[in-house]
């Protein structure tokens, strides 16, 4: 996630000054549930090793090399099949073949850390200079491993397949380079076999650990970069007249991009569209003859999304027109809705109920950070939740992408319990057949 912002219901704040108990079946759970739970239980002390260890070896997007041949080695020691490692550059895909005949559900866990100096004080540190998992990703990728080891062990009676993605890059490939779920897929890894529904989990430090955050529809905002170039004519800075200020064209560009939000689109329709960094002239008495520009663009509607770009670029061209300048746009490689499937969703929410309990089953406001996750969900229906991480008894507060960002270990257990029975309970649904896209 690219973003800090995250705001939650009032629902949320109520319920997150809540603490989970330690044993969050529920009394009326089943005996597959229980022993999913008690395996999981049993795996406590793995999951909090296999976390700090993760956390302690980051690596960046697309350089993934240790975490990936870790993941690699656990899930050829698990005996799942069909192991394919390099997909995506770091990313690793297998398959856990079940004893039933049935239908095959994904599982998308994402690996890669942040650019962050990590602060002092844990033993479990960051042991890369200015290299931190400061978004949980060490996180997901722990629980995916404890679901495929659950799993393996009651193969026999998994009715269908489940598809295992680890996933590279998702906080974006370095420059000049492709990489996270749009080159994943591109290299197969939704293929051979297609699951006809994926499922994937996040981090959040305002839920309470032993809480699950969830959203119907739009869940996180699309992202798209972009860059403008101003061209105007340099000139010095005591004759303006004899040129074109591209500085001053720049200024009139931001703000007019500033009124597509509140004037041309329905303002019941959220959109962001930030300038985010301004370079240009060579001198104060000169008039710079050139300006570039970038910044995001984030919405909860795709089709929002493609109106905003429309208008950006003919509005970027008028005001360049207007003071005889030129003005270039060039959206980068952005992301789309990350878009929950209603239909998935409300099929999903009792498994994720009978293992937390109603009162930690939250419906959470949507956020504007985004997640190439939707890459997935545009080839076949998604559910993307959130796991509570945060715990204020211990002062475990902070918010994604900073570097006293940290999570109470207690959720490695709750992800596992949780996942684990939400893909069982999807194969056991869904014999033949998927959930129909609701058409947005």
């Amino acid at each position: 996630m690219r973003l800090l912002t995250a705001f939650l219901s009032t629902t949320v704040l109520l319920a997150s000054t809540m603490v989970a108990p330690r044993g969050l079946a529920s009394v009326d759970a089943g005996p597959r549930d229980q022993r999913v739970a008690a395996a999981a239980e049993a795996l406590r002390g793995q999951l909090v090793a296999t976390r700090r260890d993760l956390h302690a070896h980051p690596e960046l997007s697309n350089r993934e090399e240790r975490t990936s041949r870790v993941v690699a080695e656990r899930l050829r020691a698990l005996g799942l099949t069909d192991i394919k490692t390099g997909v995506g550059k770091y990313g690793v895909t297998a398959l856990l073949v079940g004893g039933k005949p049935g239908p095959v559900v994904a599982v998308r866990a994402d690996m890669d850390a942040l650019p962050i100096q990590e602060v002092d004080g844990r033993p479990y540190k960051s042991q890369t200079p200015g290299v931190m998992h400061a978004c949980g990703h060490d996180v997901h990728t722990t629980v995916g491993l404890g679901v495929a080891e659950v799993l393996s062990k009651m193969k026999d009676e998994v009715r269908g397949t489940v598809k295992f993605i680890f996933q590279p890059a998702e906080e974006g490939a370095p420059a000049g380079e492709e990489g996270g779920a749009k080159l994943m897929i591109k290299e197969g890894a939704f293929d051979n076999p297609r699951p006809q529904a994926v499922f994937g989990l996040h981090t959040e430090p305002n839920l309470q650990a032993g809480q699950v955050g969830y959203h119907s529809g739009p869940a996180m905002a699309s992202a798209d970069t972009f860059y403008v170039t101003v061209r105007g004519k340099s000139a010095h800075g005591a004759q303006p007249h004899v040129g074109v200020d591209s500085i001053v064209v720049a200024s009139q560009c931001v703000l007019a991009l500033q009124n597509i939000r509140s004037r041309r689109i329905d303002p019941l329709e959220p959109l962001v569209i930030t300038v985010g960094t301004i370079q240009g002239g060579d001198r104060f008495n000169v008039i710079a003859g050139q300006v570039k520009m970038s910044g995001t663009m984030r919405t909860f509607n795709d089709q929002v999304r493609e109106r905003a770009v429309a208008m950006m670029r003919e509005t970027l061209q008028s005001v360049g027109a207007a003071y005889g300048a030129t003005v270039e746009l060039e959206m980068g490689d952005g992301n789309p809705v990350t878009y929950n499937e209603p239909s998935l969703v409300e099929e999903t929410l009792p498994t994720i109920r009978r293992v937390v309990g109603p009162q930690n089953t939250l419906a959470i406001k949507p956020f504007m950070p985004a997640e190439d996750f939707s890459h997935f969900q545009k080839l076949a229906p998604g559910f993307y939740y959130f796991l509570g991480v945060g715990n204020r008894a211990k002062g475990i507060t902070a918010g994604w992408h900073t570097p006293d960002f940290d999570v109470d270990e207690e959720s490695l257990v709750v992800g596992v319990k949780v996942m684990s029975n939400v893909l069982l309970d999807y194969l056991e649904r869904h014999p033949v057949g998927g959930v129909k896209a609701s058409g947005r």
